[in-house]
């Protein structure tokens, strides 16, 4: 396969027009803007992170991360990317299945309310659920008559981290899925196969590299969530905080070698995450230069 892929790349390139290929100096410039960009963007934010983490020595920072309040936030926010992604995926895939398997009337507004997250505030997405489930708002009397908290617990962060993240799978999944098209599917259908052997025999393998780029994506959102999780939280120290809220409270507090050290653990997470992802695309390009590979060589 590598052959096949490297072969296909160098035959690209020798088809690449002549008038638009650009010089070496012009190559290079670019580089250098990107590189220099990122450097003073992303890498030198993220040194200083770790600078400021580690200046009161390692005893402070050990400690600093080992709190019990920090503890407690490191547990509530995986526990909340343990719950939120799941569901985020399963909805994902039942609706990026729907909008490019099926015709019905309403796909456009299926369509535009997964994007809606992304056009709103997560701060106002936590406000919608405290409308929704505060003291005063719609739900608010019943749930207080059963006993049963949603806002300052762990059922409002989730619904809030899932509201904010819900558009990722399914967003990653739909250009794929119709790019794919259904003719694997109708073929599989006519052969016999039922509707869960389809998906589990014929769409799920066609799809798994971007269904786990799109959940690698959405863990990445979901552990980092801060406005709508800031709403929903109550901000109650030992309980209620993720790391983005225990962190900023460290701050307020002139706490910056432990707000650091926290925010550390926060930057091993996307490390771990941008690595895993790194993986996924560099698989998932491998693949798809496989199979124009092949199917070059068909023709």
């Amino acid at each position: 396969m590598a052959g096949a892929v490297t072969s296909h790349l160098s035959h690209e390139a020798a088809k690449r027009p002549k008038h638009i290929t650009e010089s070496p100096i012009v190559k290079w410039v670019l580089i250098s803007i990107a590189l220099l960009f990122l450097a003073l963007v992303v890498l030198l934010p993220l040194i200083s992170v770790f600078i400021e983490a580690f200046k009161q020595g390692m005893s402070v920072y050990w400690a600093s991360i080992t709190d019990p309040d920090a503890v407690s936030a490191l547990k509530l926010t995986l526990m909340t990317a343990l719950i939120a992604v799941p569901l985020n995926t399963i909805f994902g895939i039942a609706a990026a299945w729907a909008i490019t398997k099926f015709s019905f009337r309403g796909k456009n507004l299926l369509i535009t309310l997964i994007d809606l997250p992304f056009s709103i505030s997560p701060v106002i997405s936590g406000l919608i659920f405290v409308l929704l489930f505060g003291a005063q708002g719609w739900f608010g009397p019943w749930l207080d008559d059963h006993n049963i908290q949603i806002l300052f617990a762990l059922p409002g962060i989730v619904l809030a981290t899932t509201f904010v993240t819900f558009p990722f799978v399914a967003r990653e999944l739909i250009p794929l899925m119709q790019a794919q098209g259904v003719h694997e599917e109708e073929a599989a259908a006519s052969l016999g196969a039922k509707g869960w052997q389809i998906f589990w025999r014929v769409t799920l393998p066609n799809i798994k590299w971007g269904l786990l780029y799109g959940i690698i994506l959405c863990n990445a959102r979901a552990m980092g969530e801060f406005g709508a999780v800031s709403v929903v939280s109550g901000h109650i120290r030992g309980e209620t905080n993720t790391l983005p809220l225990h962190v900023e409270i460290l701050y307020n507090e002139y706490q910056f070698s432990a707000s650091f050290a926290v925010a550390s653990l926060l930057v091993f997470l996307a490390v771990i995450t941008l690595i895993v992802k790194s993986i996924v695309e560099w698989r998932t390009s491998i693949v798809q230069a496989g199979k124009e590979g092949e199917q070059a060589d068909a023709h």
